[in-house]
């Protein structure tokens, strides 16, 4: 994807997320700060573009998505808040710079988690979209958030943490834990563009692949990275005998993995020609990036 739009779509989400959270300066600051902390300033932001990618490519303007695109974010920011507690992964730095209950404290982390939901939840519904494409894309973000997604997802990592798991069941864990809010985000998208149901399904399989194509790079570069250039702590999933793709099936399967999932990507994409070539460089970019 030309440099251009995505540079545009993310100054977008940007501007919308400074916009929508509230200002550090008034009360409670403390929380204020730790919200603004967790949400600003870093971040690859796929879930948003992926959102601006898919509305746009089937004709909707991008200032009626950028609400979608906050919002999707905004949920990403809270799990990786409370992700990092010291009850869940315990790690200190996240986007190159101390997690929020290292910044501020647990309670406050919590505490800015659960605001930072509500925020995403409060901004999707003021989308400037018809009423019938709001309730479907609160219930679409809902429904990834919770324990058929994403919360699900967290807690079958927490139970595989140590254990022998069969690939399918590695593949369920991360359908929900990661693979739920990406597919989240290329539906919303397409719900704010009102396509029809064979379209959707195409659109489902493309991020379905992206998902896991995601999950396994992350995986393998949790092996091969380094703190510095990830912005997190490399080698913690091995460190906490975590389920993981190079861990269950060997650093070359994986490899090979990420191979039939870019195909799927590809194969996903193919009826829609050119127009959705933003959305084909981000499925390249899952499972080409260093961080």
């Amino acid at each position: 994807m030309p440099d251009a739009p995505r540079a545009r779509w993310r100054a977008r989400v940007e501007s919308t997320l400074a916009a929508a959270l509230p200002a550090s300066d008034s009360p409670p600051r403390r929380l204020h700060a730790a919200m603004r902390h967790a949400a600003l300033d870093g971040g690859k932001r796929m879930r948003p573009l992926l959102v601006y990618a898919t509305g746009t490519a089937f004709g909707r303007d991008a200032g009626a998505l950028d609400h979608a695109a906050a919002a999707v974010e905004l949920v990403h920011a809270y799990s990786l808040v409370h992700d990092d507690l010291p009850a869940m992964d315990d790690d200190a730095l996240r986007r190159g710079k101390p997690t929020v209950h290292v910044a501020f404290d647990e309670a406050t982390a919590i505490l800015a988690g659960d605001a930072l939901q509500s925020l995403a939840f409060e901004l999707l519904a003021q989308a400037p979209l018809p009423a019938d494409a709001r309730v479907a894309m609160l219930h679409e973000l809902a429904v990834a958030a919770g324990a058929r997604g994403m919360c699900g997802g967290q807690a079958l990592d927490i139970d595989a943490t140590g254990q022998r798991v069969a690939i399918d069941a590695l593949r369920r864990l991360h359908a929900l834990k990661t693979g739920a809010l990406l597919r989240a985000a290329v539906r919303l998208g397409a719900l704010a563009a009102a396509v029809d149901a064979e379209t959707r399904g195409h659109l489902d399989r493309f991020a379905d692949a992206l998902g896991l194509a995601f999950q396994i790079r992350d995986d393998l570069l949790d092996i091969e990275g380094d703190s510095a250039t990830l912005g997190k702590t490399a080698g913690k999933d091995a460190a906490q005998d975590k389920a993981t793709f190079p861990a269950l099936l060997g650093v070359d399967a994986s490899r090979a993995q990420l191979r039939e999932l870019h195909a799927a990507m590809q194969e996903a994409l193919a009826p829609f020609g050119g127009r959705t070539d933003a959305l084909a460089a981000l499925g390249r970019e899952a499972i080409e990036r260093d961080r």
